[in-house]
């Protein structure tokens, strides 16, 4: 059978704590962090107090509601979690990435456009130019960035820096990269409750061993989600990069990522717009341009909202190759390698100039 998470909470609103008689959903333990992966299911209850008299057999009672009114077949001992409330009060809060000079974002109105793409190729192209790069892929809906680098079968390791287990980036390039994708198995599908998601992109910025970087490019995922909450909740981001390509039903969909870095709730500002597939260049006629989807749609658009052109990137095949077979076509000397080159060279250029003109980004801080 097929799982959701409303089947869990189903399951979960036949058991009564003790103390009560309310059953656990009603009663706001059923933690919003409903992972499932496969037939294994994990998720937290919440209690109040550690020294709680029926938290073993409340966890118990889960486990056997969930087998018996979902599937005896769901793999669920051992995998619910306890929470303690009084030890989830919020902490003072610290900056998570102390090293990182600039953090990017990497945005899309929509998904299909080539937003993985422009990630990975700007890290490897700001690589190239000397910078020390990381790069995080946050797009829980397809990481992609693995299989871009082709570190599909990357195996996480922790070890110990100043008394804190910090996870070890990938590095590939010159460039450290930790995505969502080393989480999860390719092979499966997992359903991701947005607390959970939440949770795993802090832990990969807060517990990732980024070190000194002079660019945190982040892979957002495409459309707004509350992963771009949690993101500009958790970091200052300094600005923002939205991807699009030429036709209209991309540009409305651009317009509106714009809109939402610049919204007063988010507030960070817009480094520019990227046009991805500008043109189709065949690769034996390098100075051809066949305007498939329109000629010029990004470039309008900026002018129109006021924001930089930062690049317009061709359609070539052999991007699509350098993606499938993990080898960025930014390391080419070739029309799309070079293209790259100067998308990086226009980043570092707006940057410096957000830099001078505005004071840093802080995070966004919301009051319930």
């Amino acid at each position: 059978m097929e799982l959701y998470p409303s089947l869990i909470l189903d399951a979960l609103r036949t058991v009564r704590y003790p103390g009560t008689g309310k059953d656990l959903v009603t009663m706001g333990m059923a933690e919003d962090d409903i992972r499932i992966d496969g037939n294994s299911v994990h998720f937290s209850l919440i209690f109040d107090k550690k020294t709680d008299p029926f938290i073993k057999s409340v966890v118990r009672a889960a486990e056997v509601a969930i087998n018996t009114h979902v599937s005896p077949d769901i793999d669920i001992k051992g995998n619910i979690a306890v929470k303690i409330r009084q030890e989830m009060e919020p902490q003072t809060e610290t900056n998570p990435l102390p090293g990182v000079k600039n953090i990017i974002g990497v945005s899309s109105g929509k998904g299909g456009v080539g937003k993985s793409t422009v990630a990975s190729n700007l890290a490897v192209a700001l690589a190239l130019q000397g910078y020390k790069v990381g790069l995080l892929d946050a797009d829980i809906f397809g990481p992609s960035i693995p299989k871009m680098f082709g570190i599909e079968d990357e195996q996480l390791f922790m070890h110990e820096v100043d008394g804190k287990k910090l996870i070890i980036p990938a590095e590939k390039f010159g460039v450290k990269i930790l995505s969502i994708g080393f989480l999860v198995d390719k092979e499966k599908a997992v359903l991701w409750r947005g607390a959970m998601a939440s949770s795993a992109i802090k832990q990969l910025i807060s517990e990732g061993d980024w070190g000194e970087l002079d660019y945190f490019i982040i892979d957002m995922p495409p459309g707004t989600s509350d992963i771009h909450l949690t993101l500009v909740q958790t970091l200052g981001i300094t600005g923002a990069i939205v991807v699009t390509t030429p036709q209209e039903v991309a540009l409305a969909d651009a317009r509106k990522g714009v809109s939402m870095f610049l919204g007063e709730h988010v507030n960070v500002p817009v480094l520019g717009i990227v046009e991805n597939m500008s043109w189709f260049t065949p690769a034996t006629h390098p100075t051809e341009k066949y305007f498939i989807f329109g000629q010029d749609g990004g470039k309008n658009l900026a002018e129109k909202l006021g924001v930089k052109l930062l690049g317009q990137v061709p359609l070539v095949a052999s991007i699509c190759k350098g993606g499938d077979e993990g080898t960025p076509v930014a390391l080419q000397n070739s029309v799309s390698g070079v293209s790259f080159t100067k998308l990086a060279s226009a980043v570092v250029e707006a940057v410096e100039q957000r830099n001078s003109t505005l004071p840093p980004t802080q995070h966004v801080v919301t009051h319930d």
